[in-house]
């Protein structure tokens, strides 16, 4: 099939090496079973469905602000990744250069789960950002975005959505969190990760109630600003998941293979600076 073999970057991925990289003790959760993702197991996985690049993110599950685990992979396959860093509100602006050289492109706020009062203090931290032009890559939760405009709206650096700003599938596109989330898509300096469905759906796969959400976001980002990811392995998923179907999903959002080539490719390539 098309959207099997034509080539593609993954804007959200998580490696786990618990053999080499041992889990922090006092982490809030530990990948368990199928859930543990080598670095090796999810190269076999971007061979096999021609994904030739891949934005790693540091998962605050089971390694916390220990980034070894990614950095690694990323100087072992430096053409193929790139990383998102989890890092203390107090970093070091030359910590986050040495990050920039290890291949990091920008730094995560998990504000879905550690709530908005965990950052309040991250305004000296974003302004690094800013100034390194590393993104902030921001997963929020339902109207938590709302919350957050006071912190987010003296930085003009590049901020970058997890899982299509993980609306409340009841609250319907007029909800004050994806209002806000499109109202950041007329900065031009915003960008979103069509991703995570299963997160936040609240019926079985192909998730219709995610339909509208993700159609406004195409529109009002357009495919320019936006990206696909599949959030490989799956931490904390319903159910089973796989690649396949997941990839099989962009086909309805867009038909049109010129459409997915954007998102799949042309978008991430030029945002991330992965080589074409």
């Amino acid at each position: 099939m098309e959207i099997f073999s034509a080539p593609k970057i993954d804007s959200h991925v998580h490696v786990f090496d618990p053999a080499n990289f041992p889990y922090d003790p006092d982490a809030f959760y530990v990948p368990t079973g199928g859930e543990t993702g080598t670095p090796a197991h999810f190269i076999r996985l971007m061979d096999l469905y021609n994904i030739r690049h891949a934005l790693l993110v540091e998962p605050n599950s089971g390694y916390n602000f220990d980034n070894r685990c990614m950095l690694a992979a990323i100087a072992e396959s430096p053409a193929r990744f790139k990383g998102i860093a989890v890092v203390p509100a107090d970093i070091s602006y030359e910590a986050l250069v040495d990050l920039k050289r290890q291949g990091i492109i920008g730094i995560a706020f998990n504000v879905a789960l550690y709530d908005c009062g965990y950052y309040a203090d991250s305004a000296p931290l974003l302004e690094k950002l800013e100034d390194l032009d590393l993104f902030a890559q921001i997963q929020v939760m339902n109207d938590q975005l709302v919350e957050l405009k006071p912190l987010l709206s003296s930085f003009k650096g590049k901020i970058l959505i997890d899982h299509c700003g993980r609306p409340d599938p009841a609250g319907g596109v007029r909800q004050e969190g994806v209002r806000e989330l499109l109202e950041l898509a007329q900065t031009g300096r915003a960008y979103v990760k069509i991703s995570g469905q299963y997160k936040i759906t609240r019926t079985a796969y192909p998730y219709p109630d995610m339909t509208a959400f993700i159609e406004a976001l195409l529109k009002e980002f357009t495919l320019d600003r936006c990206v696909w990811a599949s959030d490989w392995p799956f931490l904390r998923a319903p159910e089973r998941l796989d690649l396949g179907p997941l990839l099989s999903l962009v086909e309805r959002y867009l038909p049109e293979p010129e459409d997915r080539h954007k998102i799949f490719w042309a978008t991430p390539s030029r945002l991330f600076g992965f080589p074409v």
